[in-house]
This record gives structure tokens, C-alpha cells and sequence, in this order.
């Protein structure tokens, strides 16, 4: 192309336009950017910006149609104690109609009390902690045979301090997805999730009665060669370290499945499975293990992106299991991605984003909204976390009277 076709580029400064050639963008990308003609098939995954077309129902809702409680968030993790930044999530809060959000990042020992009264500090009323454990602790990360985790009193220890959380106002347990994906034994070998050590932790929750919150392996694109079939290639390709291949990790068939027996071995415990199982792509699948265990609940946090691209086959679950559903976001999340779940939730609008940002961060889709009844949306909202933790309730009415 000739050299003074750069002066045909009117919406791009020259200086960007010798920057983008000096970087090696073709020029006929650069055109056609600017021209919409002479589409690169080549165009890179990470520049797709696709604007849908359609004109339909839209209906940006501001806040649930409920007081809720959000049972999957992290505040450690995402706010880093920060008091300028809770200040602030407490007034998206008061905006949305969240009347308590459950931190599961109440790591068990002298971390605990510390995140207890950060949140208790800023609004008492407002917020429950989990709590989870470190089975690292005191070792060195790549000494698994100096972890807590594999030392003789590791267990006695894990039960004494979850007795003595519950008595501090704790009311749940929370396993990351590292449980039967990263902690290992003292010999290297990675820790199966159903390993009969740990069966007092399990127990000492029951007799609590407080519920354990399990974060299973992961989506099942994760454990997937990742090829040009992976539907979530660009995501993994951004975070390689999210794939599991099975040269390398148990297949998530098995940890589903080591999961389940220590679910069906311990009935007088409640246990919720994080995000829908991390089996929300096959609901069928998921009806079966709640058919199967009545001790098992689900929540969705972050899985409306995959709820929302099968609406029907979604709104029937959402229904028929509306007394073992419960609401969760995995946030803080800016106050954006809050309203989508409101707008999943509550409404039948169609074709609408999943996340706040511009770029799809789940996979290449948009979602439709499932128009729950009132009936229901109340009993996942509040009424099925309440039913477990029914100590909650006092508390539960004060946030609700806070909001603004």
C-alpha cells in the first residue's frame, strides 16, 4: 500500500498510526479498523470487539427485588483489609438490597480474629464469616513434608479451633479448590479429597451445625486440552495456570466423585457445593447429586455467565431445586456486575453481558434472564441460607432495616 494511504486514516493520530506499524500491525488491519473494509482474517482473538445489533427488552435493574444474602464472598482477598475500599462496598451494599455478604477468608488461628473485626469495626450487622484453613501454615511451600497439613496433630487441631471459631460467632467452613488439586502429603503425593483423616473436621461441623462451603475442581473446559475445540481457549490462554491436564492432576470426574463420598458419609453435615458443583454446564448431572444427598446444597456464584446461555433448561433447575439453591457472587464485584445478577435473576430480558467488563472474561456469549417468581427468588436470596443458619435470622433483620 502506498506510504500516503497513511494519510487516510483521519480517526487515527499519525503518531499511534507509525506505532502501530512499527509494532508490526499490518497495514491492511490498520485500515480496515478504521474503514470497517478488507476484513484480516487473521484478526487476533484478544482485538474481537463484537457489538450485538439486536434491539430487544432491556431492563437495568438497580437493586434485588429482596433484602439478600450474598453466602460466596472474599474480603481478604479482594479488598485486602482495606477500610476505604469495605467503606465503600458497604454503600453498594446499601444501593442493591445486600443485607449481609458471607466472607469465606476467615482463616483459621491468629488471622481470624483480625478479619472478624475489620468487618465487625465498620458495620457489625452486616456481614458473616467463614472460616478455612491453611494446611500450609508454618512449612515451606515446596517442603510438603513441613506443611501443617501432614503433621501429627494436625486434625485435633483443625477441630479444636473450629469449636473455638464457632464460639467467636463463625458460622461455616470453607475448602478451596487447591483440596485435591495442590496440597499434598508429606510424600508429593496431592491429598484426595476423600481421605479418612480428615473425617473428624466433617464431623466436628455437623455436631456445630455449621455448614461446610467445597470449591471442587473447576469448569470442566479447564480440564480439557487446550485446542481450537476448547471453548474457553482465549480465557485459559490469558491464565495457563487455570488448566488441569491429566498428565498432571486427577480428572474432575474423580474429585466429583471423592467429594460425593465424603458428602454421603457424613449426612448429619450440611455441605454446599461452590459454584454449582462447578458442574453448571451439566445440570443434569447436578440434579443428580442433590437428588442423591439431601445434606447437599448448591450456590451460583460466578455461573450465571453459564446459567444464562440455557435459560429453559436453567429455569426449570432454578425451580424445581429452589429449596437447595443459594445466592453468591465470589465478589466484591463493582457494582456493574451486581446488577447483572439481579437482571439474570429477575427478568426476561435477552442477549444481555454476563460481566462489566468489555471483553467476555468466561467465554464468547451473553445471557438471558430466567424471570424467577417472587416465591423463589425470596427462598434463594435468603430464605434457604436462613433455613441452614437459622442463628442468622436476628441479625439478618437489623441489616435489612439498615439498608438505604
Amino acid at each position: 500500500m502506498p506510504q500516503k494511504s497513511l494519510l487516510f486514516c483521519p480517526k487515527i493520530p499519525p503518531y499511534a498510526l507509525w506505532m502501530m506499524l512499527a509494532i508490526g500491525i499490518p497495514m491492511g488491519r490498520v485500515m480496515a479498523q478504521e474503514t470497517g473494509q478488507n476484513a484480516d482474517p487473521n484478526l487476533p482473538l484478544i482485538e474481537f470487539r463484537p457489538v450485538p445489533r439486536l434491539h430487544v427488552k432491556q431492563t437495568p435493574l438497580q437493586a434485588a427485588k429482596f433484602p439478600v444474602i450474598d453466602t460466596h464472598s472474599h474480603f481478604e482477598i479482594r479488598l485486602r483489609h482495606d477500610d476505604a475500599a469495605l467503606e465503600n462496598f458497604i454503600k453498594i451494599m446499601n444501593r442493591n438490597q445486600i443485607a449481609i455478604c458471607v466472607s469465606l477468608d476467615g482463616t483459621l488461628g491468629s488471622k481470624l480474629q483480625e478479619h472478624l473485626d475489620w468487618l465487625r469495626r465498620k458495620a457489625p450487622n452486616r456481614f458473616a464469616v467463614f472460616a478455612n484453613i491453611d494446611f500450609v501454615g508454618r512449612g515451606e511451600r515446596d517442603k510438603p513434608n513441613t506443611w501443617d497439613c501432614n503433621q501429627p496433630d494436625f486434625v485435633r487441631l483443625t477441630c479444636e479451633r473450629l469449636r473455638e471459631a464457632a464460639r467467636l460467632g463463625v458460622c461455616g467452613l470453607k475448602f478451596f479448590k487447591q483440596f485435591g488439586l495442590e496440597y499434598r502429603n508429606s510424600d508429593g503425593s496431592l491429598i484426595q479429597i476423600d481421605d479418612p483423616r480428615f473425617d473428624p473436621i466433617w464431623m466436628t461441623c455437623g455436631d456445630l451445625k455449621i455448614p461446610v462451603i467445597m470449591h471442587t475442581a473447576d469448569p470442566s473446559a479447564f480440564f480439557e486440552p487446550i485446542t481450537p475445540n476448547n471453548e474457553r481457549y482465549e480465557e485459559l490462554a490469558r491464565h495457563p495456570d487455570w488448566a488441569f491436564p491429566r498428565d498432571k492432576f486427577p480428572a474432575r470426574e474423580s474429585l466429583h466423585a471423592a467429594r460425593n463420598k465424603v458428602i454421603a458419609k457424613h449426612p448429619n453435615t450440611i455441605f454446599i457445593a461452590a459454584h454449582l458443583g462447578n458442574d453448571a454446564e451439566d445440570l443434569k448431572q447436578t440434579a443428580e447429586w442433590l437428588d442423591t444427598y439431601p445434606n447437599l446444597y448448591v450456590e451460583i456464584a460466578s455461573r450465571i455467565a453459564e446459567l444464562g446461555r440455557q435459560p429453559y433448561t436453567a429455569r426449570k433447575f432454578l425451580l424445581k431445586y429452589q429449596d437447595r439453591v443459594l445466592f453468591g457472587t465470589d465478589g466484591p464485584w463493582p457494582e456493574e456486575r451486581l446488577r447483572l445478577y439481579w437482571r439474570f435473576l429477575e427478568t426476561d430480558d435477552e442477549y444481555f453481558p454476563y460481566s462489566e467488563k468489555e471483553f467476555p472474561p468466561q467465554g464468547f456469549w451473553n445471557i438471558y434472564g430466567v424471570y424467577l417468581p417472587d416465591e423463589v427468588l425470596s427462598k434463594i436470596y435468603r430464605d434457604n441460607l436462613l433455613k441452614i443458619l437459622p442463628h442468622l435470622r436476628p441479625q439478618y433483620a437489623a441489616a435489612s432495616s439498615e439498608l438505604k
